[in-house]
């Protein structure tokens, strides 16, 4: 039962929200522009706003029904954010388009409120926080994510719960390493520029 979870978790996060909805408004694949990701925030920097937020949501459900299934079906926390963890892998490495996906971070998003309410509350009152105070979203979400066990750690929140959400968090670090790079350099793009698209 836990490995076909585990899978269905997997496959549930490679649904490529970004990628579809892109393609069937531009008819091109979004993997060609701006950062090359398929999540919400390339979406919002390539179509803007009313693409960007259906995207969000239906990815943030991805990261959100796994954990809860998961932890209902076995009462196991631990277990329960591994299934969170899939979902992440799956959205970052999508097998319905060629494990090229987006950066995970809605969908964690999604994994962290059902996991854990308050620490995922305050590790997006830090995205939200940093966001605004610099512009870089890519800065908000690496910190979100990197807070996040320690949030659940100081809450008290089950140690197999914050083991099993390292995956996820580890996963996304990964797929940031091109944004830490640019944020080093002073070329990242920040919240609201636009990236065209040719």
């Amino acid at each position: 039962m836990k490995i076909i979870l585990l899978l269905l978790s997997y496959l549930l996060g490679s649904f490529p929200t970004g990628y579809l909805l892109f393609k069937w408004t531009s008819r091109k694949d979004i993997r060609s522009f701006g950062s090359g990701a398929t999540g919400a925030t390339n979406v919002l920097r390539l179509k803007g706003w009313r693409l960007a937020v259906p995207v969000a949501l239906i990815d943030v459900i991805k990261g959100a029904v796994p954990a809860l299934v998961a932890w209902r079906t076995t009462q196991d926390p631990g277990f329960a954010a591994l299934c969170a963890s899939a979902s992440v892998v799956g959205h970052c490495f999508p097998v319905y388009i060629g494990f090229k996906g987006g950066k995970g971070v809605a969908t964690a998003a999604g994994a962290m409120f059902s996991l854990a309410p308050g620490p995922a509350a305050l590790s997006l009152g830090v995205f939200v926080f940093i966001v605004v105070l610099t512009r870089y979203i890519s800065l908000g979400s690496i910190a979100a994510a990197a807070f996040f066990p320690v949030f659940s750690f100081f809450l008290k929140q089950p140690g197999p719960l914050i083991l099993g959400s390292l995956p996820f968090i580890a996963v996304i670090l990964f797929r940031h390493r091109s944004n830490m790079i640019r944020l080093f350099k002073g070329t990242e793009r920040k919240f609201g520029e636009k990236a065209p698209v040719s």
